[in-house]
């Protein structure tokens, strides 16, 4: 068999081929001593062409490295300057082809090369003859080598003779299931560096939790599926001011007060499904799929009839249950407006939203069309939204599939660095359209409320329905101004009420809300001190209500869940409003936080709050609050319970809690705390100068 002395096209594996320039670099340091050098700052380099005359310079970095790349083989000059350092010059380097020169070069400093050079001299010496070049100052030390041996100049290769990327690159089919190496070397328990994953783990690499794509063989590496599930379970045993009918079953019992004492005990389990498409977690999903239902087991105990039911005869013990769909909506993102991940997106069906930093206009979940995003690097983010609301169930205040006669329009703009570095801005608008409408509340009546002149006289007419237009024009802030924490808001609002069942009346709507607070962090403790208003209508009948009212509000100020006052509510005696809801601040003399409607005849209020906070381990918080509360009106209350005077004065609000994190996440939160109410003369001119307290405490482990 005859060979062939043909071959084929030569193949030069890239490290091995030769290179055609040469390349220069090392290491600039201050000569310290005859043997000890030291780094310096940064120095500039110089590299002259002694035939063409070409410069080419760089700047070594602040430990003193160099390098120069691409240079063309040839006869070089070298020259190293830095301010406070003679500077070095070395000629006559010759650089070939595929060579690396390396060099470390130990400076001088000026003073010293200055002495070293102005030995005195004779005089009849003659004056001294200029060197042919100039004295070169500091010492080097060169090395050479091969370009193409040295991995650092791989960059270098010329483009004809890279290899293809599918020699290089291995393609995998899933880039998540990599199997990770089993790091556990020891017996003893710890954190490893690898964890194998289990479907029952939150905290490692979980395909439930986002942490990888969900299918990738059918819906690509792009669609990651994230459940959570939570359970919470929270219980309050309380002392409130309780209404006692006369009772056949205790004969001398007064029609006032009775026994106050109440328990109530709730059991709650979320289940959240996130599907969503996108590339990491810094950068907005492309579209996303969220289904979240939730199911509430609740319990209510009293002492007294009526209360759990307008109906004597179902006693004084409640259980109900209810499941809610809290969240169905599809997100798509509209458009990418920047390279820094500025995005407009949008959100329909039913969603969370908060308006505000503290909850004091609009926090719910609610069917809605939103539009939101952000610009400038998310130095502003925006939301506007649209809002047609379900009806809430009575004791969970979970979504019910009843469709509710009212809208919200709302916008809002977060303005972040405000003038200050860590303070946000934030301006808010909205727009209230509640309709006017018939609802009962478990036998309660509470839309319209059942207060005042709600009734129409005429036979056979009933309540009288009304409608709400009120619009809302908020600024808020909140931050930090260097070490001073701050907090605030003020709002106006603005429009009418059809027929106010307390003023008898069509009445214009002029309220305000204002609210501060002021923290100052020292160490592990943060002290604060917290004012909130909102203001009052002096003269109940007239066509004009000054009071202040939120839409749906869940307050989280001047105390939050450790304020009695917030957390509890007090039902008016002899009517079906309460004072205050629970959640909420504002004395609005509303049915229902849920499911009535915004009251503008209200009292108002003023709350002087101080507090503070302790770190006392990254995993235990306590609290401690004081509030001090006031009506700024009582012209309303006087007017409803025919009596007068009733002073301002509300009283006392004392709270402490505790918060613990077992695992120092947020999958076992543990909360307690205790609260009451010491009465002033005004809550006891309307209820009673007993002591109110309440004992609470919740348990939420989250998956």
């Amino acid at each position: 068999m005859q060979k062939s002395s043909e071959s084929g096209p030569t193949q030069r594996i890239p490290r091995q081929q030769a290179l055609t320039t040469a390349a220069v670099d090392g290491i600039v340091r201050e000569a310290a001593s005859a043997n000890e050098s030291r780094p310096m700052a940064p120095a500039q380099i110089s590299l002259r062409n002694l035939q063409t005359s070409e410069v080419i310079r760089a700047r070594a970095s602040a430990e003193g490295v160099f390098r120069i790349l691409l240079i063309l083989p040839g006869h070089y000059e070298l020259r190293v300057e830095a301010a406070g350092y003679a500077p070095f010059t070395l000629s006559g380097i010759t650089l070939n082809a595929n060579e690396v020169f390396t060099l470390e070069i130990s400076l001088v400093a000026a003073a010293a090369a200055e002495s070293r050079s102005r030995l005195p001299r004779l005089p009849d010496l003659g004056p001294a003859t200029p060197p042919e070049r100039p004295p070169s100052t500091g010492s080097y030390r060169e090395l050479r080598h091969r370009l193409d041996s040295d991995p650092n100049y791989i960059a270098e290769l010329a483009p004809d003779y890279l290899p293809p990327a599918a020699d290089v690159f291995d393609a995998v089919p899933n880039r998540w299931g990599l199997e990770q190496p089993d790091y556990r070397r020891y017996a003893q328990k710890g954190e490893y560096v690898y964890t194998k994953p289990h479907w029952y783990d939150p905290f490692n690499r979980n395909r439930f939790k986002g942490d990888e794509p969900i299918w990738p063989k059918v819906l690509g590496q792009q669609v990651f599926l994230n459940f959570t599930a939570s359970s919470e379970t929270f219980f309050d045993g309380r002392r409130v001011p309780s209404p006692s009918n006369v009772s056949s079953a205790r004969p001398g019992s007064a029609d006032f007060f009775g026994k106050g004492e109440q328990g109530f005990f709730d059991q709650t389990l979320r289940f959240s499904f996130d599907l969503f498409h996108g590339d990491a977690s810094f950068k907005p999903v492309d579209w996303r799929i969220r289904v979240t239902p939730e199911l509430s087991l609740n319990d209510l105990a009293v002492r007294e009839l009526g209360i759990v039911s307008p109906d004597v005869r179902k006693g004084t013990n409640r259980f109900d249950d209810h499941l809610g769909l809290q969240e169905a909506f599809f997100e798509a993102k509209l458009h990418d407006l920047s390279h820094n991940y500025d995005f407009v997106s949008a959100r329909a069906g039913i969603q969370q939203f908060n308006a505000d930093f503290r909850g004091f206009l609009f926090v719910d979940e609610q069917p809605a069309l939103r539009i939101f995003g952000n610009l400038h690097s998310d130095r502003i983010e925006y939301n506007v939204a649209y809002f047609h609301f379900l009806e809430k169930d009575t004791n969970s205040s979970l979504n019910t599939f009843d469709r509710r006669h009212q809208q919200v329009v709302l916008g809002n703009v977060y303005l972040q660095d405000f003038f200050f570095p860590g303070y946000t801005v934030e301006f808010v608008a909205a727009w209230n359209k509640d309709d006017p409408s018939l609802h009962y509340d478990d036998g309660f009546l509470v839309r319209p409320a059942p207060i005042g002149n709600v009734i129409n006289q005429s036979p056979g007419a009933g309540p009288i329905l009304h409608g709400i237009r009120v619009g809302y024009f908020g600024w808020l802030g909140s931050g930090h101004i260097r070490r001073i924490n701050l907090t605030h808001a003020f709002y106006q609002a603005l429009g009418e009420d059809t027929f106010n069942p307390i003023a008898g009346r069509r009445v214009t709507v002029n309220g305000q809300m204002a609210a501060a607070e002021l923290s100052y962090d020292r160490d592990w403790m943060r002290y604060r001190v917290t004012a909130f208003y909102t203001s009052g209508d002096n003269n109940p009948r007239d066509g004009r209500a000054r009071g202040f009212d939120s839409i749906v509000d869940l307050s989280n100020f001047a105390g939050g869940i450790f304020s009695f006052w917030n957390r509890e509510g007090f039902r008016l005696t002899g009517s079906g409003v309460l004072i205050t809801t629970p959640g909420s601040l504002i004395p609005s003399l509303r049915s229902s936080k849920e499911e009535g409607q915004a009251n503008f005849v209200n009292p108002g209020i003023f709350i002087a709050n101080a507090g503070a906070d302790f770190e006392i381990t990254p995993k235990l918080k306590c609290f401690a609050n004081f509030n001090f509360l006031r009506f700024e009106r009582t012209e309303p209350l006087e007017f409803l319970l025919f009596q007068t005077p009733i002073r301002h004065t509300i009283g006392e609000d004392f709270g402490i809690g505790v918060t613990y994190r077992p695992p120092l996440t947020e999958n076992i939160i543990l909360t307690g705390g205790a609260a009451g109410l010491q009465p002033g003369q005004g809550f006891k001119d309307i209820y009673t100068s007993r002591t109110l307290l309440s004992l609470f405490g919740s348990a939420k482990f989250s998956f």
